[in-house]
Parts: structure tokens; sequence; C-alpha cells
């Protein structure tokens, strides 16, 4: 009788003693949960400040990038102002130049221009001051150097220089150039000497 007894008492102590953990384990469960819980808040808080870390190097790096843009563009339009200016100041010198060495040999020109238009026997003696002109027209041409249109053109000012007037003739106009005593000459816009003439009153 007491054996009987002491067995089913060690079965209850047994299934005592299995149910217990059965109970610890359903009671921590919870807690697993739990943890699982925080971890996973923790890695997308994570993600979260990655992304914005990610965000902010990203901004920084395309602010990085326009300003390099904008100092290429400014740097590039810089070069392209120096380089119009130095064309300019090289075209400038090129034309002083010219004008210079043109104002030099003008009276030359002048002097073979008269001697052609003179009256002489001598045919061979101005057919050649006749070819020294052609070359020295040619020459001028080649340094885009032009004669200033002027007679029968209305007189201009900016491109005449009147030292005498006379009584219109029949057909002339008033203020027309009638007669030019000395020839002017410009490069470009640049007037190298103006051209002497009477003009029609």
């Amino acid at each position: 009788m007491s054996e009987e007894t002491k067995v089913p008492l060690e079965d209850q102590q047994t299934q005592e003693a299995e149910q217990q953990p059965e109970t610890q384990a359903g009671q921590e469960c919870p807690k697993e949960e739990e943890s699982q819980t925080k971890s996973s808040k923790k890695e997308k808080k994570k993600k979260i400040g990655e992304t914005e870390v990610l965000k902010a190097q990203l901004e920084a790096a395309q602010a990085q990038a326009k300003a390099a843009e904008d100092r290429l563009l400014r740097t590039a339009a810089e070069y392209d102002n120096y380089r119009k200016r130095t064309t300019a100041e090289k075209d400038a010198r090129f034309n002083d130049g010219v004008s210079f060495a043109l104002t030099q040999i003008l009276e030359i020109l002048d002097t073979l221009d008269m001697a052609a238009n003179a009256p002489c026997a001598d045919e061979s003696y101005k057919k050649g001051v006749t070819m020294t002109l052609d070359k020295a027209a040619r020459a001028l041409e080649k340094l885009r150097v032009e004669e200033i249109p002027a007679l029968g053109q209305p007189f201009d000012p900016n491109l005449h220089a009147a030292v005498q007037q006379v009584s219109a003739a029949e057909g002339q106009e008033s203020g027309q150039v009638v007669q030019v005593y000395q020839k002017g000459y410009k490069l470009g816009d640049k007037i190298i000497r103006h051209a002497t003439v009477v003009v029609a009153e």
C-alpha cells in the first residue's frame, strides 16, 4: 500500500516537474517576441538613420557638382572674353601699325599718281609709273586698305576734308564733290587720311 502510494506520488511529482518547464517556456515566449520587436525597431531606426546620412551625402555631392559646374562655366566665359579681347587688341595694333606705315608712304603714292596723270611724251616712263601704282594698289588691298570714294559723291565730313567750294555747274548738285586734290584712305572703319576735295555750293 505504501509502495503504491509512493508511485503515484512520484508520478505526480514527475508530471508537475514536466508541467513546470512548459509553463516557464510558455512564460518565456512573450519575452522573446518582445526582444525581437525591439531589435526590429532598432534595425528600422538604423536604416532610417543610414538613409538620412546617404541623402545628406547626396545633397552635398550635388551641391559640390553644381558649384564646380558654375566655376567651369565662369572660367569658359572669362576665357572666351579674354580671347575676344586679345583678338580685338591684336587687330587694333595691326591696324595702328599699317596706318603708321601708310602715312609715311602716302606722299610717295601722291607723287606717283600726279606723275601718272601728267602729260608725258615718254610712254615707257608713263607705263612704268602706272605699273608701280598698280602694284601699290594690290599691296594696299592685301593690307585691307581702301581708297575713300570721293569724286561725284555727296560731301561727308567723316570721310572728306573740303578745302574749297565752287559754284555748282549744270548737272551738279549742291554739296557734291567735284574735284579731288588728295586721295583719302581707310582701314576698316579707321580713317587713315581724309580725302581732300572741292565741293559744289
